[in-house]
């Protein structure tokens, strides 16, 4: 006979049940991706209605869950309800911000997280996907022609920038103390923005997309000191970004940065610069979706001095070593486009996850000790209590893959001096027109995943 639980336990229990806001029998038994899976694929394969039919209602919390929204609805081009669903996570963003001291709900999460799995904790949005939080947002007032709503975003997604970029400098000191530039000596990106060039380290902190767009609405605000900066930062990250450099250029010239021009005409050469009769196209494009976080699990026997054991699974998240989904490249008026990489968002992830990593093995090695605590106090000498915690054991340790699994992979720039006037992008076959007047710039943002492309633009002025 099953002995009873005390008093104790049950309490536990029932704390447990009612106070965790992420308690459901799919965070119990699954994981986020698991959980995500169809919508993710739907993403993945262009289905952009289809992914939004099935979001579902409460997976991750209010946080992760609307910023998943948001990103889909962007891209079936709903864009008042994506506006919503972004505002509504950035409202949660700041509730959890502005909780001084830990909740009640916090202390039982974390309970709750001890003794089942972490998919019990609140979320807690990686400083990555903050900022692209407020890049979506801004893309959003951009939308409703809304340019000084828009800067407002690249001023809070700067905000959130700055704080990754201290958080980590002194690794980031490091890696350039040991990073080897081909050809030109104290970095220009580094002089520049008084950033160290950590190659990948740097890319892997700080979004080369997002700091471009910042330039380019600072720039069509007539910011230009703020967009000059966030350019010389962008460099810093995408050194060899073709528009980053034509962008840094332009801004040096026209606020008579004599200096900085002058080292970058030594490293980069003389740039070509718009005649009065052309135009200017640019184009950014995102390509793909961000790899999901797999589960890792491995069971294992463990057993105390008496020789008495129970089963317990170890759970953790990883990424897999995929092949980025290759796209052809986008033609305007019949000349291909030449690509270059301003973000790499798989790189983001993964650095955020060997962050994450330590923690999460510690909690791990505590989970572990905290269920055979309770195995024991429960079970006693009760072989089929023993098994039915072995069997709760097995099915409850779940890795906590939840992550922003809608972002874009990868993230290209292009661009063009043109005849003004009518222009034509194709984009795998889909034909899209739009006008751009002499001496003026117009951006164009396009978002691909599998056959699909999201397509629209906006006229910047002249730069």
């Amino acid at each position: 006979m099953i002995r009873v639980i005390k008093p104790t336990l049950v309490s536990a229990s029932i704390v447990l049940l009612t106070a965790c806001a992420n308690m459901s029998a799919g965070n119990l038994f699954s994981h986020y991706s698991a959980q995500n899976y169809g919508v993710y694929q739907a993403v993945k394969t262009g289905q952009y209605e289809k992914a939004e039919n099935n979001l579902p209602e409460a997976i991750a919390g209010d946080v992760l869950d609307n910023l998943e929204k948001g990103r889909v609805q962007f891209l079936a081009e709903n864009y008042p309800k994506s506006h919503e669903s972004f505002s509504d996570s950035d409202r949660a963003v700041r509730t959890q911000q502005d909780r001084a001291t830990i909740s009640v709900t916090d202390s039982a999460a974390s309970f709750a997280s001890l003794a089942v799995n972490d998919n019990l904790n609140n979320y807690y949005p990686a400083d990555y996907e903050l900022g692209f939080l407020h890049l979506y947002l801004g893309l959003n007032y951009l939308q409703e022609n809304d340019l000084e709503g828009a800067t407002i975003e690249m001023r809070r997604a700067n905000q959130v920038q700055e704080k990754a970029k201290q958080d980590r400098q002194s690794e980031l000191e490091s890696a350039q103390n040991s990073l080897q530039v081909q050809g030109v000596s104290p970095n220009l990106g580094s002089v520049l923005s008084n950033y160290p060039d950590a190659g990948k380290t740097l890319q892997a902190v700080q979004n080369g997309y997002l700091l471009y767009l910042s330039g380019l609405l600072y720039e069509a605000s007539r910011e230009l000191n703020s967009a000059y900066v966030d350019y010389r930062r962008a460099l810093a990250v995408m050194p060899d970004n073709a528009e980053v450099i034509d962008a840094t250029f332009r801004l040096a010239k026209r606020l008579g940065m004599n200096e900085d021009l002058k080292q970058l005409e030594e490293t980069y050469g003389s740039q070509k610069t718009l005649s009065e009769e052309q135009a200017r196209v640019i184009v950014l494009q995102e390509q793909g979706v961000v790899e999901a976080l797999q589960s890792w699990k491995l069971t294992l026997p463990i057993y105390d001095s008496r020789g008495n054991g129970a089963l317990y699974s170890l759970a953790l998240p990883y990424y897999t070593n995929g092949v980025s989904e290759r796209f052809s490249a986008m033609s305007l008026n019949g000349d291909k486009l030449q690509e270059s990489q301003i973000a790499d968002v798989n790189l983001m992830a993964q650095r955020d996850l060997s962050e994450r990593m330590p923690a999460m093995v510690i909690r791990q090695a505590l989970r572990v000790y905290a269920k055979d605590q309770l195995r024991k106090e429960a079970a006693k000498e009760d072989d089929v209590a023993n098994l039915l915690f072995n069997v709760w054991n097995t099915l409850t340790e779940q890795p906590d893959t939840r992550s922003w699994q809608t972002l874009p992979g990868e993230v290209y720039t292009s661009s063009e001096f043109v005849t003004a006037g009518k222009q034509k992008l194709d984009v795998d076959g889909q034909q899209y027109e739009f006008n751009v007047e002499a001496g003026r710039t117009a951006l164009v943002w396009v978002s691909r995943q599998g056959g699909t492309a999201t397509i629209w633009h906006k006229q910047l002025g002249r730069l």
